[in-house]
């Protein structure tokens, strides 16, 4: 049996905590949904900020919402260096010890000391996908995605949830080495 995922290619993005939202846009702001990503509840947002970093800036960097937890922007390992700092590679949400930033919105500016990764490469399962495929949530896989300069991804993390929908993510540095566009497929091959 085939384990086809459809591939989303991730750009530079933030999230950012409800405080760090009100200190960048204003007391009671709420971020305006733009349009739907693929994972339920989630969006990129109208709104977008500012990041500053040592070397350079992103005048306009999108924010994905709904707000999250902690502040953290998802960079490439290509607009890292061009803004002058150095992230690790990570998972979503594990930002301790990682890279600071500072932001600036129409309101004000916040600077972090840690939040900045390059997304690990990673394949959201709703459960019952990686039920039937045998998958297990924290897996390492391997995933073939084919096309003129086709590659196979190694150390893809399987990310299983009821909340999720099937979606394989990569950033623009994975997908422009790849040759891979939004909405192309991949193939788990172990």
């Amino acid at each position: 049996m085939s384990k086809i995922v459809p591939v989303g290619v991730s750009a530079r993005h933030i999230h950012l905590s409800p405080e760090h939202i009100e200190v960048l846009f204003g007391s009671g702001y709420q971020l305006t949904e733009m349009k739907p990503l693929s994972q339920p509840g989630q969006y990129a947002a109208q709104e977008t900020v500012a990041v500053i970093g040592p070397k350079g800036t992103f005048p306009k960097v999108r924010i994905l919402g709904p707000a999250r937890k902690a502040t953290q922007l998802e960079v490439s390992r290509t607009d890292a260096f061009s803004i002058g700092v150095k992230p690790p590679v990570r998972e979503s949400g594990d930002i301790q010890g990682s890279a600071g930033i500072t932001i600036q919105g129409p309101a004000g500016e916040v600077t972090i000391e840690e939040g900045v990764i390059v997304a690990a490469r990673h394949i959201h399962f709703h459960t019952e996908d990686a039920q039937r495929w045998g998958i297990a949530d924290k897996q390492q896989l391997r995933v073939r995605v084919g096309g003129e300069r086709g590659v196979v991804f190694e150390h893809v993390i399987a990310r299983v949830s009821p909340e999720y929908a099937l979606d394989m993510h990569i950033d623009t540095d994975e997908a422009n080495a790849a040759g891979v566009e939004n909405g192309q497929t991949a193939e788990i091959i172990d």
